[in-house]
């Protein structure tokens, strides 16, 4: 696992695109801090909904760093959620700007697979997440339900090995405003 995380984070401070496993779904991930790396992983989805990605972080404590709005239930949502959970908070920062829509607010996850926590542990910085496919597509459950357009679109394709136990479902998403109101997305 350590020869494709250093290769990962190579690919991604260069500005590449990944073909990754989550605890959800195969994703396709990026630097959230890196514009152009942003426009590619929309170009390669054909995206007509821009700025609809979300973002992994490492860990909780993370959150703070890249949403400046978020209240405390955010992380008390986060610390006990016991299945996949996006949270879509306010006060983007930190992150590309083609990621923040007009709004201000940025889809934040903390994922608990094994090979993600490492990655992010390593890159030091979010990680685009979307699913792998063309947009208005079915997300894969699978690495081999990938389309050859999104594999072959990347610059990098981790091993199917890593993949663990996903849910093969998205994740519930909850948008928090800055008093704490929620509201259930999926």
């Amino acid at each position: 696992m350590k020869d494709q995380i250093a290769r990962a984070v190579q690919v991604l401070r260069n500005g590449g695109l990944i073909l990754y496993p989550t605890d959800t779904v195969w994703g396709i991930g990026c630097d959230a801090t890196n514009a152009a790396a942003v426009d590619r992983i929309y170009a390669l989805k054909r995206s007509v909904n821009k700025k609809s990605m979300i973002v992994l972080v490492g860990d909780v404590d993370s959150v703070g760093r890249y949403a400046n709005g978020a209240p405390a239930v955010a992380w008390d949502l986060l610390e006990t959620a016991t299945s996949p959970l996006t949270l879509i908070l306010s006060g983007a920062a930190n992150v590309a700007e083609n990621l923040v829509p007009d709004e201000g607010t940025l889809g934040v996850r903390v994922p608990d697979h094994e090979f993600c926590r490492q990655l992010l542990h390593r890159f030091g910085r979010p990680l685009v997440s979307t699913s792998a496919n063309i947009s208005g597509e079915p997300a894969p459950v699978d690495f081999d339900g990938i389309a050859e357009e999104i594999r072959a679109g990347v610059d990098l394709v981790i091993d199917p090995r890593f993949e663990g136990k996903p849910t093969r479902k998205p994740s519930s998403i909850i948008a928090i405003d800055e008093s704490g109101l929620f509201k259930i997305i999926r």
